[in-house]
């Protein structure tokens, strides 16, 4: 029996890679951290591209227990904290757990920066708008 994808349309010719990529993004989402994705409001007078915001509660992270990376079209934002000796807990709520979280970037999507502020991780990133461009075939003849 075939499997039949949203991609197996003869129209979408060499999507077959995104259709692996969205399967591995569905399958690792556990929900830890809870992030937001917001759209930037931009100047329309001044000519600027549009930018994206994504906001990670991290509480109880430092800096230095955060790796904010770009690998090819992915963003990866992880985080582990180090148990600081050995502590006699009589309740502990608070889980020292390490987590990865991943997004996928479109072609031309760049982060502009990273700000740790008030236990929120926000990475801003900007999406320039792409070039419109034609192209002509020529068509050769054979006989």
């Amino acid at each position: 029996m075939t499997r039949v994808t949203p991609f197996a349309s003869p129209l979408l010719l060499g999507f077959d890679a995104m259709e692996k990529t969205l399967e591995r993004l569905a399958k690792s989402n556990d929900g830890y951290p809870p992030y937001n994705i917001e759209r930037l409001k931009a100047d329309p007078s001044l000519d600027e591209p549009e930018r994206l915001r994504i906001t990670l509660a991290v509480a109880g992270f430092a800096e230095e227990d955060l790796d904010v990376t770009t690998e090819e079209n992915q963003l990866l934002i992880r985080g582990r904290q180090n148990d600081q000796g050995e502590k006699e807990y009589l309740h502990r709520g608070i889980a020292s757990r390490q987590f990865q979280r991943c997004f996928m970037l479109a072609d031309g999507m760049k982060v502009v920066g990273a700000v740790l502020k008030n236990g929120l991780l926000s990475v801003d990133l900007i999406r320039p708008e792409p070039e419109r461009m034609v192209r002509k075939i020529n068509i050769s003849v054979s006989e």
